[in-house]
């Protein structure tokens, strides 16, 4: 089980550290600055834990999240933390997986998939956030290298399900 306000290792701290460093017209690119995604029937936030290739099809194995955003996660953050000294959710957001619950979905081929930050070049040092970039079925499996595995991991994606598919992966750029 994930713990709440998910506490990471080297590869996760890495990622944390080269989000930090970028400039910050990388972050609000033009006229592109994060918006929250909106929640839609049949959306659901998770973790993935692997992604799989079984007969020409490719499942994506999850764990539900519940993901909180401004007040809502200062709410959830005082809720679960209870710490006198800190009453906010540390850069606005806040992650609670108090217990695992696992799925396994299809996704779908021709899925509607939303990436904001990930390896496009195989140097991390080089990573930019582009707002809601759309990229197909096989270029987000092949996001999960060994390499690269357990970064993408540790974003939360918002997932809609469609008779038991992933129909709209959007992944959750973290601040």
């Amino acid at each position: 089980m994930r713990d709440t306000m998910r506490k990471g290792s080297a590869p996760w701290a890495f990622l944390l550290a080269v989000v930090c460093v970028l400039p910050l017209q990388a972050v609000n690119a033009d006229e592109n600055r994060y918006e929250p995604v909106p929640k839609s029937e049949g959306m659901q936030t998770v973790y993935i834990a692997d992604v799989e290739n079984r007969g020409g099809r490719t499942y994506l194995k999850v764990d539900s999240i519940e993901w909180y955003e401004g007040e809502a996660a200062n709410e959830a953050f005082r809720e679960h933390e209870q710490d006198p000294d800190v009453t906010e959710a540390p850069d606005g957001y806040y992650i609670v997986n108090d217990a695992e619950d696992w799925h396994t979905y299809e996704l779908a081929p021709d899925a509607d998939i939303h990436m904001q930050f990930y390896n496009r070049t195989g140097d991390w040092t080089e990573a930019v956030a582009v707002w809601d970039e759309k990229i197909d079925a096989p270029a987000f499996v092949s996001l999960f290298t060994p390499d690269d595995e357990e970064i993408m991991e540790g974003f939360p994606y918002h997932v809609t399900v469609e008779n038991g598919k992933i129909v709209k992966l959007v992944q959750q750029f973290i601040p």
